[in-house]
């Protein structure tokens, strides 16, 4: 089983109304900006819970897709491109004072899901406010791969492949976020924004969704009786990820002093969870090729080390619980085999095996669509 953290897609929005206030010049801009509105509206009242669709017509709207996750997907496919068209054509007159005007009386305002005063304040989440459009995009595309993210999750007990695969596509849409979009948002670098709307947050999500995909692609692995030394270079290469996660996490203090403590707990927990199921695979190993004694002593290791770092949230534990007591159980068969048969001695330490990773998963590279349609505008 995995850990599950579905809070990184639970942003919040207020609106806007394009039309209102860019001037458009022909009725095709302003159908184009009417177009937008409306497709952002649908976003708006969906990630607001604001909507009063009933969930048959919610339904019957999205050609009848049942999953309320699937239909926020394909509201933002619909809208997207839309935006990437009306980005194109702003930096075409980005300098002309009446479109930083306009811009600016948009007022693109969205919360963080990661932030901890937004998680627990009482007056309802705090909105971040930076007047230019690629905030939105950097948001909107945030979102995005976030529900791909939630969506990998909510097929996983039924789709292995396809999880993983949106898991790599999600992870795809970060990486394009933290390499491309970000720098073209640069000139905004000053003003208070949400963890989402920074280089490194995108990267951290990133290599989170490629370490989901390769949990996802070990259980396959698992399925298919694979070899244990492999499964344990795989369990590993995810504890690796998280590692490089944790780092950029920690080396941004200034950066990060607002970020949930449960989200860093999920990161943490993760770690510690795929490198206990590493040394138990580890251990198997070694017993196969009858050193009993490094296998006994690499499943006292693991259990003291994952005793550090049980989660508070009580599903994570239970799922702690199932895999510390078959190590458990391993540990005491190897020590009663060991006292009956082999008498070997028991290293620790530095005498003990070390683990080595093996990543297999890698992120799909995300491709903007943009609606090639002409925009003129009155300045």
């Amino acid at each position: 089983m995995m850990l599950h953290y579905l809070q990184p897609a639970k942003l919040q929005s207020k609106k806007i109304v394009f039309e209102d206030v860019f001037s458009a010049r022909d009725p095709a801009t302003l159908e184009h900006l009417k177009e937008l509105s409306s497709r952002r509206r649908v976003i708006e009242e969906s990630i607001n819970q604001s909507s009063f669709i009933t969930e048959a017509i919610a339904r019957e709207m999205s050609g009848g897709l049942t999953s309320h996750c699937l239909r926020d997907l394909q509201k933002l496919e619909q809208y997207l491109p839309l935006l990437e068209n009306l980005i194109f054509h702003v930096d075409l007159v980005c300098s002309n004072h009446r479109v930083v005007r306009w811009i600016s009386e948009l007022k693109i305002r969205w919360s963080s899901a990661l932030s901890s005063s937004s998680l627990f304040n009482l007056r309802g989440p705090k909105f971040f406010q930076i007047d230019n459009l690629r905030y939105e995009l950097v948001m909107t595309l945030y979102l995005y791969a976030a529900l791909l993210r939630e969506r990998a999750i909510e097929i996983l007990p039924a789709d292995l492949v396809q999880s993983a695969t949106l898991f790599r596509e999600a992870s795809g849409v970060f990486q394009h976020l933290a390499n491309e979009v970000f720098p073209s948002l640069q000139s905004s670098q000053s003003v208070e924004r949400p963890l989402e709307a920074t280089p490194s947050m995108c990267t951290v999500m990133s290599i989170i969704c490629l370490a989901e995909a390769q949990a996802v692609t070990i259980r396959k692995a698992e399925e298919k009786g694979t070899t244990v030394g492999l499964l344990a270079k795989l369990h590993y290469s995810i504890t690796e990820l998280l590692g490089e996660a944790t780092a950029i996490v920690y080396s941004n203090t200034i950066e990060y002093k607002d970020i949930s403590s449960s989200f860093l707990e999920f990161i943490s927990s993760c770690k510690a969870l795929h490198e206990l199921r590493s040394r138990k695979y580890l251990a198997e190993s070694v017993k196969i090729g009858e050193q009993v004694g490094v296998a006994i002593g690499v499943l006292r290791d693991a259990l003291i080390n994952v005793k550090r770092e049980l989660p508070g949230e009580e599903s994570w534990r239970s799922i702690f619980g199932k895999e510390t007591d078959a190590a458990s159980d391993m540990l005491r068969k190897y020590e009663n085999e060991n006292e009956f048969v082999w008498h070997e001695k028991i290293p620790c330490g530095d005498e003990l095996p070390r683990l080595q990773g093996n990543k297999i998963a890698n992120a799909l590279p995300y491709h903007p669509k943009r609606w090639e349609r002409e925009l003129n505008f009155k300045i």
